[in-house]
């Protein structure tokens, strides 16, 4: 409930700037509302208007990403795939183009050969490793802001999704 009224008030601040800050007033208002977790911004009626103003102007050739430079953020970050879980790393498909860089699958090199034996491979081609490769999930919130903390200098990273 208490990040609904900020996002409201916050809303309601970025309104109030004068013409010279109409530029950025909407970027702020999709910062303030992409930020907001609980509820997402889906919840918070006042966001409804900016977010789909954005979504609509993403589909518009030559979209550029309204920003907030008072905030200090540009344009959000993307990344449609969960990470890796530990001790795998990403790759792309096993049956995709070599030239393709989307990393959409997670492999890890397994030692067949048991524990204290090196992997090795031999002129007949057999070898202890083996490589197994998993497709990796979608991110149910691809997009995101990293917002910097002026008091402490971290930096929280803020998921939000744009299906309506």
């Amino acid at each position: 409930m208490m990040k609904r009224w900020i996002v409201a008030f916050g809303l309601a601040a970025a309104s109030s700037f004068p013409c010279a800050a109409l530029a950025s007033e909407w970027g702020c208002k999709i910062l303030l509302c992409a930020s907001s977790s609980d509820p997402s911004w889906r919840g918070v009626p006042a966001c409804h208007a900016p977010m789909y103003k954005l979504i609509s102007a993403m589909k518009q050739p030559g979209f550029s990403w309204p920003t907030c430079p008072e905030a200090g953020t540009g344009r959000p970050g993307h990344e449609q795939f969960e990470d890796c879980p530990s001790g795998w790393v990403a790759t792309t498909s096993p049956n995709s183009d070599r030239r393709s860089s989307r990393k959409s699958h997670c492999a890890r090199e397994i030692n067949l050969c048991g524990e204290g034996r090196r992997a090795r491979s031999g002129r007949d081609g057999e070898s202890c490793t083996r490589t197994e490769v998993v497709a990796r999930g979608l991110r149910q919130d691809p997009y995101y802001f990293d917002i910097n903390d002026d008091t402490d200098g971290s930096v929280s990273r803020h998921w939000f999704s744009l299906t309506k």
